[in-house]
């Protein structure tokens, strides 16, 4: 087994630190914040992800991982330190490499023995070689020191999962040496590798997640038309699901992908070749779709309602996705703002996501609208004249349609997730938009105008 330094512990560094101590390998993980390195030492994650905690308990106890910030001594005498910390997109849509550089730095100033550097962190094609020259520029000691591209697949809310029981492993080397040194530390994972050169392995991440990114829109536009000419983008998706070519993964349609990596690796992508002279119609298009279907339910209650102001809108979801308690390009971002400035009284309804909201939407008043977190959803319905689901959280596809006819002041729901059948909610009596699919429309005793309803109480 080997002794593994890993550079930063947020999603990528801590959940790979935490699997390669699960395998067998000795980590210790480096942080830069003493009260974050304090807190896993307790044995608590800093992140929310299934079944990260547990594994951080049992490998800290069978002392196969440690967290520190000194890092001097954890790269000094390590066989291999992984870097993965943030590669933030910047205001023109490329990648910041601070991050990268400073580990760099540090490594080249610490290490006193051989060793290999992995980067981890999603960074743009030819980032390798300059780490590499970048360490050799500043190495003190004469020491080998090589660097390796291994992109991570992980997908928040499974990460611990993904990287388990990876389908596949990619790295990218330019040594023999660095190649075995590599597939050994990760052959105690009994998983398939996929060895390339180092500049084939960062455009592999890339193209990997933009691909999804690019299915994921298509099955937008897709349902945005299939509402137009009366199609039913839940059938449509089925029947595409059959052929083996396109797959039954990432069809369903809704408003749009978020959180850390489809975003930010779309928009690199996109700065990559426009740097090289080339323009990437393919996800310059995902990218405009994306953004357009993020306030698709806003517009949709829109046209339904003449104002918001005054109204109790009940908020489902505030995460990206459900598993995680991150809001990084979450819709709910790009939605509860415009309630606000309408005059909305928002009920946000969120398991693990709530307090991480605050911190941008404190409880309160907030512009000429206000916001209210609650800690169940019933608390967000009761007497709610309109419902936004952002998230399809368990907890949120367990309500009843009934639930929302007995319990809001109008039974009008906007649905960014496509969790609840069309037929169930009409027969409710629930007014229900969701994407790609039929409206149903108010029952007689509800089709007056919500907002004469909520100036009438």
């Amino acid at each position: 087994m080997y002794k593994i330094a890993v550079a930063g512990t947020g999603y990528v560094g801590l959940v790979a630190g935490v699997c390669f101590a699960e395998v067998g390998h000795q980590v210790t993980c480096v942080d830069i914040d003493e009260s974050k390195v304090s807190l896993m030492k307790s044995g608590v994650s800093p992140i929310y992800e299934t079944g990260l905690e547990e594994l951080m308990q049992k490998n800290y106890e069978a002392g196969r991982i440690n967290y520190t910030t000194d890092y001097q001594a954890a790269y000094k005498d390590a066989d291999a330190i992984l870097i993965g910390v943030g590669t933030p997109e910047q205001p023109d849509g490329s990648a910041n490499l601070s991050y990268i550089a400073t580990v760099a730095r540090q490594i080249a100033e610490s290490v006193e023995k051989d060793c290999l550097v992995v980067v981890k962190s999603t960074v743009p094609v030819g980032t390798n070689d300059k780490v590499e020259q970048f360490i050799q520029d500043f190495l003190v000691n004469d020491v080998r020191v090589e660097v390796a591209s291994n992109p991570e697949f992980l997908a928040q809310g499974s990460a611990v999962h993904d990287m388990l029981h990876a389908e596949r492993i990619i790295i990218g080397t330019e040594s023999k040496w660095a190649e075995e040194l590599l597939m050994k530390i990760y052959e105690p994972f009994h998983l398939p590798i996929v060895s390339v050169n180092r500049r084939s392995a960062e455009m592999i991440k890339y193209a990997s997640n933009d691909f999804l990114a690019l299915k994921i829109s298509y099955m937008n536009d897709i349902a945005n038309l299939c509402e137009l000419v009366g199609a039913d983008i839940k059938d449509v998706a089925k029947g595409m699901s059959f052929d083996e070519r396109i797959g039954s993964k990432f069809l369903n349609a809704g408003i749009g992908y978020g959180g850390s990596c489809f975003p930010k690796d779309t928009k690199a992508l996109d700065y990559i070749a426009r740097q090289n002279g080339y323009d990437l119609k393919t996800v310059k298009a995902a990218i405009d779709v994306n953004t357009e279907q993020k306030t698709m339910l806003y517009k949709k209650a829109s046209k339904r309602l003449i104002t918001f102001n005054g109204l109790k809108v009940a908020v489902l979801g505030l995460t990206f996705k459900p598993g995680t308690d991150d809001l990084r390009e979450a819709a709910s971002l790009e939605n509860v703002p415009l309630l606000l400035e309408q005059g909305a009284n928002i009920y946000a309804y969120d398991p693990v996501g709530a307090e991480n909201f605050a911190k941008v939407y404190p409880e309160g008043k907030n512009g000429r609208g206000s916001i209210t977190y609650v800690s169940n959803i019933e608390q967000a319905l009761e007497g709610a004249n309109v419902c936004f689901i952002f998230t399809e959280w368990g907890e949120v596809k367990a309500v009843t349609p009934e639930t929302y006819k007995k319990l809001m002041r109008t039974p009008l729901v906007l649905d960014g997730r496509n969790i609840y059948n069309v037929n169930e909610m009409e027969e409710m009596g629930v007014e229900y938009h969701s994407i790609g699919r039929r409206s149903t429309k108010p029952s007689v005793k509800e089709s007056k105008p919500l907002e004469l309803q909520a100036v009438r109480s």
